[in-house]
């Protein structure tokens, strides 16, 4: 038999405000560890655009515009891969929110480059399931075919 205390005048009972401050705080470190989980694929994900770009600069002619141009934007996008992972996300947004304003031209052609290159990636990923897994051909008999 357990015996309990009862609070004594001008004590207050124990209240569920320990509780929800527990839940808050426990609601919050799990928002923050999604948060860095997310920034972290999506700065794993510009920095592998980024060295994929790197490689087509290096199989471009030496000097040419164009190597130096994707050269240029692999080197822009691994900075901002590693301002990604020390930053947090609402300082990222208003960065990349003021380089759009101060260089929209820069800024779209950047995001249609990506765009490009990720669509290009794609394809050629699906290009390799396709060809590690061909779709079976009907039989087709010929004139001296003996069925």
């Amino acid at each position: 038999m357990s015996i309990q205390k009862t609070p004594e005048i001008g004590q207050k009972a124990p209240t569920g405000g320990k509780v929800k401050q527990t839940a808050a705080e426990m609601a919050q470190q799990a928002k923050e560890s999604v948060g860095n989980a997310a920034k972290a694929s999506v700065a794993d994900e510009v920095s592998g655009v980024a060295s994929a770009l790197r490689t087509a600069a290096d199989e471009m002619r030496s000097g040419s515009p164009q190597e130096r141009t994707f050269g240029q934007i692999a080197e822009g996008l691994a900075d901002a891969s590693d301002a990604m992972r020390d930053k947090d996300l609402s300082t990222m947004v208003e960065d990349v929110s003021a380089f759009a304003r101060k260089n929209p031209l820069v800024f779209l052609g950047g995001a249609v480059l990506i765009g490009f290159a990720a669509s290009r990636f794609g394809k050629a990923s699906d290009k390799t399931q396709t060809a590690s897994h061909p779709t079976p051909t009907r039989y087709e008999p010929t004139a001296g075919d003996i069925s």
